[in-house]
């Protein structure tokens, strides 16, 4: 049955290799669980439930994926987005997080609306290179900061506005010794690297003593039921955009924007890498991948959490010989049965999660030297839009002042007609935007 199904045989693989490539994806992402209700709950979101949406939200995606494209491919709530979700949208926005819940509801029904009526192509044609090279380094950027700001290794400075943290603190000297400690695992391919740093590091908390106790607590119990999600799902505030739009549109297309060309990069990579690209290099089942990627951020509105996507960790997967969707619908699994042991990722610090952060950030700056270093057109439109990503602590900012930038070197310089209509509109709202101070 498994066989006819996802068609092992044609893919040229087996029900071991799928186990096998499901658990290994499963390994190199299972850091989600930890990391992304540490971002949430600065949201001021209800934690308590966090841990079980994750796991709902990535194997409600993952199935998706592997019932719509029999790829495998896991998705789970985006790094970055997740963070925008947090300190942007919640913090320096000041939208209470059941309006952000209701962004992310919207950002999943315009994502699905340009996925099933193809626009989404001609959008992606649409936007420089440059600009998508940027703002991706720019999230891993972000990413990066806030692990550095969570463990004390940068601080607030009032005449340089950030500095260096106590690294007389036992919590930041830690979470130094993490972040060289998960380098060296990924250096030497292991692939559960990020989450066994995080692992090594809880352990070793045990052992530091803080003012209030130990750095890290001692758990109630090694395995217990779910928490309920009662506190968040379907909390989302689905007419929050509508009732106060001149502070939200930006907010819905930096998720639009940012999920789509991030689904698009990682589809495509993670699908090379498997050998599902045709001929011309195109996916052949996009379309079917891409809804599923939207449908999976509208169910994680539903269940309470930010934007849900591809990993590119899927890679990992495909390198132990997964093919199929079957590999998908193992991760899937692995994330129920993972909440189970809820009781000890409950006690993992939120220092811990500092690798994890950092190391994720200095990954997605890879596609950094996708630009071409000749043209100082694309190198200011993307070195623009990655500093202030974390500089102004918003992806919607990088992505608005990149297509400026972008948009004005181009009239500068005479090369009017290298720019698409699209990019002239947004770069105008932009504009419009900040001139007459629509947020």
């Amino acid at each position: 049955m498994l066989d006819s199904f996802f068609k092992l045989q044609e893919h040229k693989t087996s029900v071991k290799a799928e186990v096998i490539a499901g658990l290994t994806t499963f390994a190199a992402m299972s850091y989600v669980l930890i990391v992304n209700p540490g971002i949430l709950g600065a949201s001021g979101m209800p934690t308590a439930g966090l841990i079980t949406v994750t796991a709902l939200a990535a194997s409600f995606g993952t199935l998706l994926m592997a019932l719509f494209t029999n790829y495998p491919i896991a998705l789970a709530p985006g790094m970055g987005l997740n963070a925008f979700f947090a300190f942007t949208v919640c913090l320096t926005r000041e939208i209470p997080w059941q309006g952000a819940l209701g962004l992310v509801f919207w950002n999943g029904i315009l994502f699905l609306l340009l996925s099933v009526t193809g626009v989404r192509t001609k959008i992606a044609e649409a936007i420089p290179h440059a600009l998508k090279v940027g703002v991706q380094c720019g999230i891993g950027l972000f990413i990066a900061f806030i692990g550095l700001q969570n463990a004390g290794l940068v601080a607030d400075n009032p005449a340089t506005l950030v500095t260096l943290g106590d690294l007389s603190q036992p919590s930041a000297l830690l979470a130094l010794a993490g972040i060289i400690f998960t380098a060296v695992l990924l250096i030497l391919r292991v692939n559960a690297g990020i989450v066994l740093s995080v692992l090594v590091i809880t352990v070793i908390g045990f052992f530091i003593p803080t003012n209030d106790g130990m750095l890290t607590k001692v758990p109630d119990a090694v395995v217990g039921l779910p928490n309920g999600i009662g506190d968040t799902f379907m909390a989302m505030d689905i007419m929050y955009p509508f009732k106060h739009f001149a502070d939200t549109w930006d907010i819905v297309f930096a998720m639009v924007f940012v999920n789509m060309f991030d689904t698009i990069g990682t589809l495509l990579g993670v699908s090379r890498r498997a050998g599902l690209l045709d001929n011309n290099g195109k996916l052949p089942k996009m379309g079917g991948a891409m809804t599923a990627d939207a449908a999976a951020s509208v169910a994680g509105a539903a269940l309470g959490t930010s934007p849900v996507t591809s990993y590119v960790e899927s890679a990992a997967g495909i390198s132990a010989g997964g093919r199929t969707g079957l590999t998908g619908v193992v991760v899937a699994l692995c994330f129920i049965l993972a909440l189970f042991l809820t009781p000890l990722m409950e006690v993992i610090p939120m220092m811990a999660t500092t690798p994890a952060l950092v190391m994720v950030g200095i990954l997605m700056m890879d596609s950094f030297r996708q630009i071409d270093f000749d043209d100082l057109a694309s190198m200011a439109t993307a070195v623009v839009a990655l500093m202030a990503m974390p500089l102004t602590f918003s992806i919607s900012e990088g992505i608005a002042l990149g297509f400026i930038v972008y948009v004005g070197i181009k009239l500068g310089t005479g090369k009017y007609r290298e720019v698409s209509k699209i990019t002239y509109v947004l770069a105008a709202i932009f504009v419009a935007r900040y001139v007459f101070d629509l947020k």
